[in-house]
């Protein structure tokens, strides 16, 4: 792979260029790393038992192939809109283009419903016991009125929780490695897969649930019109923060599996703060689920501004009404893809359990990635008059291949889930073209009108 550097890519843009390469990296890393890790060990303890590390270690492995994707189109075509801009250019179709977008933009809405649901859980029920579903729905209402001030204060709230999230996962690394060192844990536990199920079979199987924990990377696609020096900063960020959240996932997974039985992590719907708390180490329960209720905003908060930015860009695109690219006057910020996509966040919260929503993600990011792989090769022969990161071509085929294989790994439950949010989008779909073809035909008719007054 090569990097090729012109500052040209930098196309003109409504929106403000504030994101600088560290905060670009700061970006991915807190989105990758956010609820996936922190809520959902335990849900991915029933598929592989101990072997926690294994199915993480192969995510990362999937998710690469991808990103080399997504850094070579999105320094070659930098548009806030992400694989739905892609899918237009490659395949020249509207209805594939609307499709590819709005599979992330379920993806996006569905994973912060989620993720408000990890919040409202029993990291929240450490300082307050509250209903869940009132209490996920204020908070993502929280997260719309943060979006909405700004990216640059976004960013920067960002930077801060990125940095304590982080700290958080060090903590079950530091605490478990003094624990093993006390002579408490169980080492032998890394190894032990389900009874009556092969090992490549359970470690592919919790590789569906482990690639939710990676997916984030490309919700960054669509901050790209904010980005300065996009063909430099965005393929450096990528993979450096998957790089290292592989790591951070791969060494917090063998700490929890050595550190409590699978059967215990499944229980609880906060696993890490159980994590912490079976080593008997001096760390208080409030502060840890401080820490992860700051993660899980963390990534609800990238989340949901992916979500609007891509509304924004698809708006711009003509494949979303009009109204959804209005920006605040001084914020510069997309309040009406906002306000849109958080209330129907806000509304997702009253189905679902976390893994079928978790589920459901991956299988509706996995069409989007499948889509960015075959059109990095279909878009070769597309020359762009600005340098840009090119990946080496073995890469994308072995990204179509793995996401067909992850495909075949989801529940018959997800692709009920997947198919009716897409039945919707189809039906979203023609109602704007029919809006279009409406109001083109008034405009067509009122300009005869006029020709036929003026004559």
């Amino acid at each position: 792979m090569t990097t090729e550097i012109k500052t040209d890519s930098a196309a003109p843009t409504g929106l403000r260029r504030a994101i600088t390469g560290p905060l670009l990296f700061a970006f991915i890393l807190g989105d990758v790393l956010g609820a996936g890790i922190y809520a959902l060990m335990g849900v991915l303890s029933e598929k592989v038992g101990g072997m926690l590390w294994a199915p993480l270690l192969l995510a990362l492995l999937l998710a690469l192939l991808t990103a080399g994707s997504y850094a070579e189109l999105v320094t070659k075509y930098p548009r806030a809109g992400g694989a739905a801009v892609f899918a237009e250019r490659a395949f020249r179709s509207p209805l594939v283009s609307f499709l590819v977008g709005f599979c992330m933009l379920a993806a996006g809405v569905v994973s912060a419903a989620g993720l408000s649901i990890a919040f409202a859980g029993d990291y929240l029920s450490t300082f307050i016991d509250v209903p869940t579903i009132p209490a996920a729905i204020v908070f993502l209402a929280l997260v719309a009125a943060l979006n909405a001030r700004g990216i640059r204060e976004s960013m920067g709230a960002n930077l801060a929780m990125t940095a304590i999230e982080l700290s958080g996962l060090v903590i079950v690394i530091a605490v478990v490695s003094i624990f093993v060192g006390g002579g408490g844990g169980d080492l032998s536990r890394i190894t032990q897969a389900p009874e009556g199920t092969s090992v490549a079979v359970a470690v592919l199987a919790g590789a569906v649930i482990a690639y939710y924990s990676f997916v984030g990377f490309e919700t960054s696609a669509n901050m790209i019109e904010e980005v300065k020096d996009p063909s430099r900063n965005y393929p450096r960020a990528l993979f450096a923060s998957l790089f290292t959240a592989g790591v951070v996932y791969v060494l917090v997974g063998l700490a929890s599996s050595v550190a409590l039985p699978a059967a215990e992590l499944q229980e609880s719907t906060g696993p890490l703060l159980a994590v912490v708390e079976a080593t008997g180490v001096s760390v208080p329960s409030w502060l840890f689920s401080l820490i992860a209720l700051i993660a899980v905003a963390n990534g609800a908060l990238l989340t949901m501004i992916m979500v609007s930015r891509l509304t924004y860009g698809m708006s711009e695109q003509k494949l979303l009404p009009d109204a959804l690219s209005r920006v605040l006057p001084k914020r510069r910020t997309p309040w009406v893809a906002i306000l849109t996509t958080t209330v129907v966040a806000m509304g997702l919260t009253l189905i679902g359990d976390l893994a079928t929503l978790a589920e459901t993600v991956v299988l509706l990011l996995l069409f989007v990635f499948l889509s960015a792989n075959v059109s990095v090769l279909v878009l070769r022969r597309d020359r762009v008059d600005h340098d840009h990161f090119r990946v080496w071509t073995l890469l994308p085929i072995l990204g179509i291949a793995s996401c067909i294989l992850l495909l075949t790994q989801q529940r018959p439950v997800v692709w009920l889930f997947g198919a009716a949010l897409l039945a919707a989008g189809g039906v979203l779909y023609l109602l704007a073209r029919w809006r279009r073809r409406a109001h083109s035909t008034t405009d067509t008719t009122e300009e005869k009108d006029r020709i036929h007054d003026e004559a």
